[in-house]
């Protein structure tokens, strides 16, 4: 069982393909740390030595992953928020951030529709 980053990468998946498990790391990230660990990536995880989870360890290391990207990512959306940029209050209003139309779409961002109460209609 490998465990990168306090990530569990699955066991019956290839290499370059496990470590896309952890957040931050894409496939064509995960083909070069691969090719700079010098381990085959289409080895599967249960394959793996320790010599090898931990060459893949050292270069994992080198990029910004995990926590420290959250962290990274987090901290870049407060600044807009707090300087008031356009898509700091987009972030704000919780509305889409990079120019999606919100007219008919935009209902995972929006979130459920509000209901608006009808007005008593004027008995005769």
């Amino acid at each position: 069982m490998a465990r990168i980053k306090n990530i569990e990468l699955p066991n019956e998946k290839h290499i370059c393909i496990g470590l896309t498990a952890i957040y931050g790391i894409g496939r064509p990230l995960a083909k070069t740390i691969c090719e700079n660990a010098g381990v085959d990536p289409t080895k599967k995880v249960k394959d793996l030595t320790d010599e090898d989870i931990q060459k893949l360890r050292k270069e994992v290391d080198e990029h910004t992953v995990e926590g420290d990207l959250r962290r990274d990512v987090q901290m870049s959306i407060k600044e807009k928020m707090e300087i008031n940029s356009y898509q700091g209050i987009r972030h704000k209003k919780g509305l889409p951030v990079r120019g999606q139309r919100t007219s008919r779409n935009a209902k995972t961002r929006k979130g459920k529709g509000k209901v608006v109460a009808n007005k008593k209609k004027a008995g005769k």
